[in-house]
């Protein structure tokens, strides 16, 4: 069976999680990657997804990027360069880039601390966020699209995985020049979620 393989790019990123925007000299997305100011609600909005069933992140902050394996990153940038760890002001984070001009990537942010989840990016949305869209579940876990502004059309896309009312992965894909255009790049980022909770899942 064909591999397909999913070229994304540059957004080198402090992504989702949910956090402030990097302060470590660490490039960070514009479609995403800041805290929004607001507060969650006390009580979350009826359209908030909920999670069922919570998954325990303490290991993978301990080590980002164990949260893609090699042939998954092969799956979606079609090569295997070494992912880049750091520690930035969002949290403990993994970023897999092919070195080019075009720098496609893939880069997986955990939050430093429990928060309000998914609730906080809908929070945000008309205020810190112009884009928050739900994207399809995987396997019953929200995902959700946002960002400062909507940059789908220049091929960037961030998304919050939610694994548990408090806590979410920031996911950021960028595609490389050559394949804006061709495939809706918060498409690329639900690949790169399902490969993330299949990993952290213990599925890989």
């Amino acid at each position: 069976m064909r591999r397909t393989v999913l070229i994304v790019g540059a957004v080198a990123l402090t992504v989702c999680a949910c956090s402030p925007p990097a302060t470590d000299g660490t490039a960070a997305p514009t479609s995403g990657g800041v805290s929004p100011s607001p507060s969650a609600p006390a009580t979350a909005p009826p359209e908030i997804p909920k999670v069922e069933s919570p998954i325990d992140l303490a290991r993978f902050k301990q080590a980002p990027c164990s949260a893609l394996t090699k042939p998954q990153v092969g799956d979606l940038l079609g090569a295997t360069p070494d992912g880049q760890a750091r520690d930035g002001a969002a949290g403990p984070a993994c970023t897999w880039v092919i070195p080019s001009t075009t720098r496609p990537l893939i880069s997986v942010v955990f939050t430093n601390t429990q928060d309000s989840g998914t609730a906080k990016i809908y929070a945000a949305k008309g205020k810190s966020y112009r884009l928050v869209e739900p994207l399809k579940p995987v396997d019953g876990y929200p995902l959700t699209a946002y960002g400062i502004t909507d940059e789908r059309s220049m091929g960037r896309c961030s998304a919050a995985l939610g694994t548990s009312d408090t806590e979410t992965i920031g996911i950021a894909a960028e595609q490389s020049e050559a394949n804006v255009g061709k495939k809706d790049p918060c498409d690329v980022a639900r690949e790169a979620a399902i490969r993330v909770l299949a990993t952290i899942r213990g599925g890989n």
